[in-house]
């Protein structure tokens, strides 16, 4: 019963070791297809692009999604290894925990046989050089099952070690690529925004000339009525008055003395004053006036101020004697 038990663990720790090397092995090789296959699906993008190059522009979101799916990929594959991995671990452990439980209990039993023989004087000799080669042996399993053991820690320890290595670098190639586009992101957005202010400057400016150009044009609009106003005004002035003057004659005086008496009283007062002979004396005038309202008004002041006593003033339209 004891030899079978420890053929039994024996079985479970060899199997248990295969196992574990065929599936390091298994990663091993799932690991280097999918570092192979990562370069040959870059290999044939670049194809693709470079055949595509002259007339289509490189599709950047595709390009991110391709690497973020082989980043996943791998990171599964990494997963499943380490989960793998582990698991086997434990079954290893536990293996060898059952193993060194049977060796104790064998051990304790083989002892227990020995002191119950020992205290007989009838021990053959052979069953004891016996004893001797099975705790040799027993010790001699546990010690290579021992360094079995080591051995597949130290090989374990070196997997994940490798793994996590691999990790760590997908990881800070993944953060480098986001770096990288988040640097073009933000060129992308400067370059927008710039351009935006320049649009701005632009319109704003235009709009400024634009602005400038209608004040002109309205300036000019302005001018030439007002001067249109002008010549209008100007036209009907002469087509209703001609050469003619408006003036208020005050009084028609019989001889020269006289119309210089009335003159000067006249210009006392500050009127201008044109003196006319006619053939029935010289007639005493003021103005002339630019339209005949002007010089109604000019005739009711001379009529009403009563130090000049001359209330028979009335308005006239006269042409000088050159312009007839």
């Amino acid at each position: 019963m004891n030899n079978k038990q420890r053929w039994m663990g024996g079985v479970v720790l060899l199997g248990g070791g295969v196992l574990l090397g065929a599936l390091l092995l298994k990663g091993k090789e799932e690991i280097h297809h999918n570092q192979n296959q990562a370069p040959e699906m870059a290999q044939v993008q670049q194809q693709g692009q470079g055949s595509k190059m002259s007339s289509l522009t490189v599709d950047v979101e595709t390009e991110k999604r391709l690497l973020e799916e082989q980043r996943r990929t791998r990171e599964k594959s990494v997963a499943e290894q380490e989960a793998r991995a582990a698991e086997f671990l434990a079954m290893q452990q536990q293996a060898e925990a059952d193993a060194a439980r049977k060796a104790a209990e064998e051990y304790a039993a083989l002892n227990a046989h020995r002191s119950a023989q020992q205290s007989s004087d009838n021990i053959p000799p052979e069953l004891i050089e016996d004893e001797k080669a099975k705790q040799k042996r027993i010790a001699e399993e546990k010690l290579a099952a021992q360094k079995k053991s080591e051995t597949q820690s130290a090989q374990q320890k070196s997997d994940q070690a490798r793994l996590a290595a691999e990790k760590q670098k997908a990881e800070e190639k993944r953060q480098a690529e986001a770096k990288k586009e988040a640097e073009r992101k933000a060129n992308a957005e400067a370059e927008k925004k710039a351009a935006e202010k320049k649009a701005a400057a632009e319109k704003q400016k235009a709009e400024e000339k634009r602005k400038a150009e209608e004040k002109e044009k309205a300036e000019e609009k302005r001018k030439a009525e007002a001067k249109k106003k002008a010549e209008a005004e100007k036209a009907r002035d002469l087509l209703e008055n001609g050469d003619k003057q408006w003036m208020v004659q005050v009084a028609l005086a019989a001889n020269e003395a006289n119309a210089d008496a009335v003159a000067a009283k006249l210009r006392a007062k500050g009127y201008k004053v044109t003196k006319s002979p006619t053939s029935k004396g010289i007639r005493i005038m003021v103005g002339p006036s630019k339209n005949r309202d002007a010089a109604d008004a000019t005739r009711k002041k001379i009529n009403n101020d009563a130090s000049l006593n001359m209330k028979s003033a009335w308005v006239i339209d006269w042409v000088p004697l050159d312009k007839r």
